[in-house]
């Protein structure tokens, strides 16, 4: 039996006789096959039936096949119906457009459409930097993925993406309060990809690129940035960079530790993986060895990717060779955004005194996080029902919203440092323990503190660059 989790909750909609032991014995016979009632509601009553609709939380689709079944065997109970939860709150999709400005009579339609909005039409025609001011060009960002690579699902395409994409559209809305939108592309060829995002990018103020695999991602996403004048931003290497050196910096912390002295001990040399491992090296990081399916990269290996050149010449000071397991040998940090359960507990037992492993991969990770903890003193991974989540939604809605309140026409290392700094900085010295190297994503502060960092390295280097002032007043402006 698994550990039972929101994702895979049910509600079953029962009958069964009015008796006083009825609750007791529906929980009961839950929680006997590993199941959690979360909720128990009565929605209906008469005389000789109760009918109750049991919120569950299970451990996967056969657990709750599992916890039904025996469900129907209590004594009188009647199953009328089983809901899965997660896929009724996607019923109709998770997004809806709504106007901002009321239509209620001619008046209106004639100051929202035809014929005012010509004269917005023009202005923008003849001066396209008003866009931003004109239109939702200011406040949107488009969520770009062609389906290549989805969370642990892999190569699923744009129909099964968009579900994701739509999540991810949310969180910009829900703590950014920026408005996104999923452009799910039915092509995976990368000049292709390039071309339709320059097409719509003049609706965009920024581009969120999202399960794209290595390495097209590095060239679509360099490609677009270099031809574009919008900032460009894949969260799958930058916002997992953000978190995970944020999370880094504080670790060290609890642990005693400076980033120029630790062993890391990197897994994953993917777009997550070269990501992090640039991140952490900005950060001050200077003793890395990267791993990947093939083994440790060095500079020589055998068939080694060129995209991996730069990582086999920045990292393995000591001419590492060999496996994951001869690498780890006294490493202070592992870091894993690679394959599940690819670390032992073995492995730990010979890092060096106070070890520290993020163990991120989804949504297996690389070991499970309750037996790293019997012996490593910092724990993390990208779980929610553990401590310690490195969740890119600590990053990406702050680093958009300050990117589209400066009026940044590009994303920097400058400014995705400052992001890290700034969430790591979240947590004070006070709250700060094993279990607390990184905020909730919940936190109040998390997202307005790395919006003001990143937008204050933007609109620094957009002066420096002699970029207009940003308010700059134009028709219409009062």
């Amino acid at each position: 039996m698994s550990t039972p989790s929101v994702s895979y909750s049910i509600t079953v909609r029962l009958e069964l006789p009015p008796r006083p032991s009825a609750v007791s014995t529906l929980t009961t016979a839950v929680e006997d096959q590993g199941g959690l009632v979360t909720a128990v509601d009565v929605s209906a009553s008469e005389s000789d039936v109760l009918q109750i609709d049991l919120t569950i939380a299970t451990g996967g689709e056969v657990d709750a096949e599992r916890i039904v079944e025996v469900l129907r065997t209590v004594d009188g109970v009647v199953i009328r119906r089983v809901s899965d939860r997660v896929f009724l709150a996607h019923l109709g999709g998770k997004l809806t457009i709504e106007s901002r400005v009321p239509i209620r009579h001619r008046d209106d339609l004639s100051l929202v459409y035809t014929p005012g909005v010509a004269r917005v039409s023009k202005q923008v025609a003849e001066h396209p930097e008003d866009a931003r001011r004109l239109t939702i060009k200011r406040n949107t960002v488009a969520v770009v993925s062609d389906g290549s690579a989805v969370l642990g699902l892999g190569n699923i395409g744009p129909y099964g993406a968009l579900p994701v994409m739509e999540g991810k559209a949310a969180l910009f809305k829900r703590f950014a309060d920026i408005d996104a939108f999923p452009l799910c592309l039915d092509t995976q060829d990368t000049e292709e990809i390039i071309r339709v995002v320059k097409a719509v990018a003049p609706v965009f103020a920024g581009i969120n690129l999202e399960d794209i695999s290595a390495p097209r991602c590095y060239e679509i996403e360099a490609r677009l940035r270099e031809e574009l004048d919008i900032p460009v931003f894949h969260d799958d290497q930058h916002g997992t960079g953000i978190v995970a050196t944020a999370a880094l910096t504080n670790a060290l912390t609890v642990v005693g530790k400076r980033m120029a002295d630790v062993r890391v001990v990197l897994s994953g040399a993917g777009a997550a993986g070269s990501a992090v491992l640039r991140m952490m090296l900005a950060a001050g990081v200077e003793h890395v060895t990267v791993v990947d399916v093939e083994g440790v990269i060095y500079e020589g290996r055998p068939g080694l990717h060129p995209s991996l050149d730069w990582i086999a010449r920045s990292t393995n000071r000591r001419g590492l060779r060999g496996t994951l397991s001869d690498a780890i040998v006294g490493a202070d940090v592992f870091i894993g955004v690679s394959a599940p359960d690819i670390l032992t507990v073995e492995d730990i037992q010979r890092m060096a005194p106070d070890p520290i492993v993020f163990a991120m991969a989804n949504p297996t990770p690389e070991i499970d996080p309750a037996l790293a903890a019997q012996h490593a003193a910092v724990v993390a991974s990208g779980r929610s029902d553990f401590a310690n989540q490195c969740n890119n939604v600590l990053a990406f809605p702050g680093v958009f919203r300050g990117l589209l309140d400066a009026h940044s026409s590009r994303v920097t290392d400058e400014m995705l440092l400052a992001a890290s700094r700034a969430l790591a900085a979240v947590v004070t010295p006070e709250e700060l323990n094993a279990t607390y190297v990184i905020p909730s994503v919940f936190h109040p502060d998390v997202h307005e503190v790395v919006a003001r960092a990143v937008r204050e390295v933007a609109e620094r280097l957009e002066r420096e660059a002699g970029a207009p002032a940003v308010g700059a007043d134009g028709p219409g402006a009062r």
